[in-house]
């Protein structure tokens, strides 16, 4: 049989595991026995200490004893009961509609590994309280995770079937051994040794630098608490391709790196190489979404090149951003939530969002809308957080479709929070009676943005924690996520309402999103008062937002707002509005310096055509364009030449160009007004729609 290269990978592998001999024998017993002493083996111990390279290990011993090893990773699987079945399902090769839990039930020899344990706390109680116990007798699960486990699997039953292990540091003859192992040689190893103290991730790093540049400077680190940084320094120093130093700096950036980002940012011919180089890296992990670093060597990775080269930053950062809004347009579902999840992870270390988010919580909890049995729950914290006025509008909504309630589930699928999101477009006076922060809204719009056919309204009516009502980032960090997810996904969006308790608290930070405190839509409920942030969408559609975003992601320190670069903002124009400048700069069609004063300029129609700033010119050759559209037809012909000849090669007066086309003057202004109306009607359905329409 013609060996493959993940066999090759897997001696690979093999060759650079030493150690941890009582951590094997003790998993070599429990696969002994018909029933082994234990149920569950706890591996706990800090970023960089080996866990993700001894479970690999464990798996390849389960597989030569006979028994069937099946690894997840809590990076790489929603944690929800359904997204953990869901990749159970994908590593057991199952077709669509068969249920993974009746196939292990079938397998007595099952060995389920769990990595990264801390990402799936919200599963905690449903795998020991639903899941596991359905698994057959013999089946033995390991789990690794950086925090010890909770205190439920230390007491009653669990507690007898439960191991915890914390991995420390190889000793001083593994570490040798794997040092010798990677081709070192005595004196680099001594050194090494000396540095390392028998951290593995320490001495993975090590081991590479040497097998990148035989030639590398002395190795001669003195003793320092923060030995990877200084290890990671010289390894980068020394790599020896700018290729592969840019790849593993958009690795460090983006949340994953795959071929095709690599692509995208390098170019096709780099990307298979680069790609094939990163993943051979021993702090450089690989899930199902691509590649991903050690989380200690992203965020030195991440500092040093912004120290280094701040240019070369930025524009990583824009090429990597750019890759994953493409993805969240062309994705749906889940895959799309997963695009999002990459985007907000840009915004990490920029100080106005930095704290109102947390990003290690996020994967902690998942999105769900809310069914009927919630009800109880969400009414529970209405009555707790706010009071029994914002409780009645809240069961108002419950009866309405343009409402969705989506709670944000934890451990054993308990509601951790909630958020709730109505289209008001449409709102009735019964809507309004219902709803002081409607009615604001609602009354807001009337007066200050009118609405157009067709228009969306979308009000982030409420959000809250079970226990921290509106002061929680893990919950906020949720109502983001569904919050850029609907922004992207709903169509004719022209304006978006956040209600807001302790508004002043998030101003600065909603301001700096470009969503400002809109006084007149605030609103008084329960005796306590809302702000309300507010963004208009027709004026800043999602994508010219998300660019202005771009830039402000980049910040290392607060900065007033007003110092920012700003973009002249866009117009939103009612259609009387926008009928009256068509008239106007057919008028002025000959004059670019009038042109340069009509509103126009500032509107959808003209700005979806350029990503620069649109021109007089530019104004010109689209109405010219919009003039063109009426030769279409015999018909319409002779409306194209009245316009013509009264904008664009004007006679001297109307009179006059009357008498040229040969026309009464009655049907003349009769044809001018019906041109001027069908070019109006064209520009406007772009203006509406977009340029494609």
């Amino acid at each position: 049989m013609t060996s493959r290269l993940a066999d090759r990978l897997t001696q690979a592998r093999r060759q650079r595991f030493v150690g941890r001999r009582a951590e094997l024998e003790l998993f070599r017993a429990a696969l002994s026995r018909d029933v082994p002493d234990f149920a569950v083996l706890h591996l706990v111990g800090p970023g960089g200490m080996g866990k993700t390279t001894l479970l690999r290990e464990f798996a390849r011993i389960a597989a030569e004893a006979n028994r069937t090893p099946i690894l997840l990773d809590g990076r790489h699987l929603d944690a929800s009961p359904a997204g953990f079945l869901t990749a159970l399902q994908m590593a057991l090769s199952l077709p669509p509609g068969q249920s993974p839990l009746d196939v292990l039930a079938a397998l007595p020899a099952l060995v389920l590994l769990l990595d990264t344990y801390e990402l799936l706390t919200p599963l905690d109680g449903w795998l020991r309280e639903s899941f596991l116990p359905e698994l057959p007798e013999r089946a033995i699960v390991v789990i690794t995770g950086r925090q010890s486990p909770p205190a439920a699997w230390r007491a009653g039953a669990w507690g007898d079937l439960t191991r915890i292990i914390s991995l420390r540091n190889l000793r001083p003859d593994e570490s040798e051994t794997y040092l010798r192992g990677q081709g070192l040689a005595d004196a680099q190893i001594v050194r090494v040794l000396e540095a390392t103290y028998g951290h593995p991730l320490a001495l993975s790093l090590a081991a590479d630098l040497f097998r990148q540049n035989r030639e590398a400077r002395a190795f001669d680190l003195k003793q320092d608490p923060d030995i990877v940084r200084l290890l990671l320094e010289r390894f980068v120093a020394d790599v020896p391709d700018p290729i592969f130093r840019q790849a593993l700096e958009i690795c460090a950036h983006a949340f994953v790196t795959d071929e095709e980002m690599l692509a995208h940012c390098l170019g096709a011919e780099h990307s298979y190489t680069a790609f094939q180089w990163l993943r051979d890296l021993s702090f450089i992990e690989q899930g199902p979404f691509g590649l991903f670093p050690h989380d200690l060597v992203r965020e030195l990775l991440e500092a040093d090149l912004r120290w280094r080269n701040l240019k070369r930053f930025r524009e990583l950062h824009f090429q990597v951003r750019s890759h994953i809004i493409q993805q969240v347009q062309a994705r749906s579902g889940p895959a799309q939530q997963f695009a999002i999840f990459a985007l907000l992870f840009l915004h990490r270390n920029n100080p106005f969002m930095r704290p109102f988010y947390e990003w290690q919580s996020l994967g902690q909890l998942y999105i769900d809308v809310a069914g009927p049995a919630d009800t109880p729950i969400i009414e529970q914290l209405f009555r707790r957080h706010q009071g029994e006025e914002s409780l009645a509008a809240a069961r108002h909504w419950q009866t309405r479709p343009q409402a969705t309630f989506y709670v944000f589930r934890a451990a054993g699928g308990t509601v951790a929070g909630f958020c709730q999101v109505v289209e008001i477009a449409q709102a009735t006076a019964e809507d309004v009676a219902a709803d002081p922060a409607v009615a604001t809204a609602v009354r807001f719009l009337q007066t200050t943005a009118p609405l157009r056919p067709g228009d969306v309204v979308l009000y982030f009516r409420n959000w809250m924690d079970a226990d921290h009502y509106q002061n929680s980032p893990a919950i906020f960090n949720m109502a983001a996520m569904v919050s850029i997810r609907l922004f992207f996904n709903t169509p004719r969006l022209a304006y978006s309402f956040i209600g807001q308790s302790n508004s002043d608290h998030y101003a600065g930070m909603f301001d700096y999103l470009r969503m400002p405190l809109t006084p007149d839509a605030g609103f008084v409920m329960d005796g306590q008062a809302f702000g309300v942030f507010a963004h208009d969408w027709r004026a800043e559609p999602v994508l010219a937002w998300l660019d202005i975003m771009g830039e402000r992601e980049l910040l290392d320190e607060i900065v007033a707002l007003e110092n920012l670069p700003h973009t002249p903002q866009p117009v939103v124009l009612s259609e009387p509005e926008f009928a009256e400048a068509v008239r106007q700069a057919l008028k002025d069609v000959r004059r670019p310096d009038l042109l340069a004063q009509n509103p126009l300029l500032r509107s959808r129609c003209l700005r979806d055509r350029s990503d620069a700033e649109p021109t007089p010119a530019q104004l010109q050759a689209l109405l010219r364009e919009g003039a063109e559209t009426l030769t279409s037809s015999p018909k319409s012909q002779k409306l194209y030449r009245v316009l013509w000849h009264t904008y664009f090669e004007p006679a001297p007066t109307q009179e006059t160009a009357a008498e040229l086309l040969d026309l009464p003057f009655s049907t003349y202004r009769y044809q001018l007004g019906k041109a001027v109306d069908q070019i109006t009607a064209w520009l406007w359905q772009q203006e509406l729609y977009g340029i494609e329409s």
